[in-house]
C-alpha cells in the first residue's frame, strides 16, 4: 500500500471516540480510542494502526484486563498514550467499582499496541466526572512532566507528574487553566470544558479543548483553543484575545455533528493535523454498550491545521471536511509489516 495522495473523511468509519494518535518507534502511527462495542464484543480500549494516517487497521484490545479497582465498569474513556525510553504509558479515565466519581488511571506496556496493564490503583479520584480526559505532555522548556485533564463543569487542570510517570510529584497541586462559562443556553460551548491537548509551536503553548455536549440527540460539541507562553499558564483564550465572544475553531456542519475531542499529529513534512471524532447524521447511532438502540456513533476524522497571526485554525471553513483533501505526507512504509500483538 502506497501513501495516499488524497483522502476523504471519515478516515476510520467505526465508533472511535476521543482519539489520540502517536507515531511509535516502530514507524507506524497508532490511534487509541474510548471503550466501545465492535461486532458484538466489548473492547475496553481501542487501538488501530496506520502507515499513512488515512488507512487504519483495528487491532486487538489494548487493555484486555480491566483494572482490579474497576472490574465491573463499562466506563473506560479517553486514553492518551506516550512513549518514553521504550515504555508506553496510557493515561485514561475509569469509573471505579465502589466510588461514585471518575478516576484518572495509568497503564503501561512494552509495545504501542499493548497489552497495557493498569498499575493497580487510580492516580486520582473525585466527585462526578471532573477527573477525566487526561493528556500527558513533557515541557521542553522546564523538563517537567505534566498531566492535563478536566471536565464535569469544572476548570481544565494541570499538575506535575513524578519521574516515574505513574504518580504526581509529592506536595504538588493542580493548577486551574481555563474556566467554564456557566450558562443555561444549550448552545453555549463553554459551559462544559474537556478533552485537553497541548502543543508547543513558535514559542506558544496552545491548549486545545472541547466543550458542551458530546453525545445523544442534543449533541452540541466543538473545539476551542487558548494559548500561553508557559506550559502551566496563564492561558488566554481565543475569545479573550480577539473579543469575538467565542474560542471555537471547529464546529458542526450539515455533514458532521458534534465534532471534537481532538489530538494533534504532525506528518513527515511538519504539517499539523487535527484528528477528532464526530457523528455522521447518516448513521448517528450503533449497538452500543450503554444503550443498545441509541448511543452516538462517533467516527474518526482528520483535517489540516494552519496557524495565522499566532492562532491555529482549521483549513477551510472551520468545520469538518467531507470532500477529498490532500493527504498527509508520510515516510516510507515500515519494513516490518507484521501485525502487532
Amino acid at each position: 500500500m502506497s501513501a495516499a495522495v488524497t483522502y476523504q473523511n471519515p478516515v476510520l468509519d467505526e465508533d472511535f471516540p476521543d482519539p489520540t494518535i502517536i507515531r511509535a518507534a516502530d514507524g507506524w502511527y497508532y490511534a487509541y480510542g474510548t471503550q466501545t462495542k465492535y461486532k458484538g464484543v466489548i473492547v475496553n480500549m481501542q487501538v488501530a494502526r496506520s502507515a499513512d494516517l488515512v488507512h487504519w487497521e483495528l487491532l486487538a484490545d489494548a487493555l484486555p484486563q480491566k483494572p482490579r479497582w474497576a472490574r465491573a465498569t463499562q466506563k473506560l474513556w479517553a486514553p492518551h498514550v506516550s512513549e518514553h525510553a521504550g515504555r508506553y504509558y496510557m493515561y485514561y479515565s475509569a469509573l471505579p467499582d465502589h466510588d461514585p466519581g471518575y478516576c484518572l488511571a495509568v497503564a503501561t506496556a512494552d509495545s504501542p499496541a499493548g497489552p497495557f496493564t493498569d498499575i493497580g490503583q487510580p492516580l486520582l479520584c473525585g466527585p462526578g466526572f471532573l477527573n477525566i480526559d487526561p493528556m500527558a505532555f513533557d515541557d521542553p522548556a522546564t523538563g517537567q512532566r505534566l498531566l492535563y485533564w478536566g471536565s464535569g463543569f469544572g476548570p481544565l487542570l494541570v499538575r506535575e507528574l513524578a519521574p516515574d510517570r505513574i504518580s504526581f510529584v509529592p506536595g504538588s497541586t493542580a493548577r486551574e487553566l481555563v474556566q467554564p462559562v456557566p450558562d443555561e443556553d444549550p448552545d453555549n460551548y463553554q459551559r462544559l470544558l474537556e478533552g485537553s491537548w497541548v502543543v508547543l509551536r513558535d514559542g506558544w503553548y496552545y491548549l486545545f479543548y472541547s466543550g458542551n455536549n458530546c453525545c445523544g440527540d442534543d449533541a452540541h460539541y466543538g473545539v476551542m483553543v487558548a494559548r500561553a507562553r508557559h506550559a502551566t499558564g496563564p492561558f488566554e483564550t481565543l475569545a479573550q484575545a480577539t473579543g469575538q465572544g467565542h474560542s471555537i475553531i471547529l464546529e458542526t456542519n450539515r455533514h458532521w455533528r458534534a465534532p471534537g475531542h481532538n489530538c494533534i499529529v504532525t506528518d513527515a513534512a511538519g504539517q499539523d493535523w487535527l484528528a477528532y471524532h464526530a457523528i455522521d447524521p447518516q448513521q448517528p447511532t450503533f449497538d452500543a454498550i450503554d444503550d443498545a438502540q441509541g448511543y452516538s456513533r462517533r467516527v474518526l476524522l482528520l483535517d489540516r491545521l494552519e496557524y495565522h497571526a499566532g492562532w491555529p485554525r482549521l483549513a477551510g471553513a472551520g468545520a469538518p471536511s467531507r470532500t477529498p483533501q490532500p493527504a498527509p505526507v508520510v515516510e516510507a512504509r515500515p519494513a516490518n509489516d507484521q501485525r502487532p500483538g
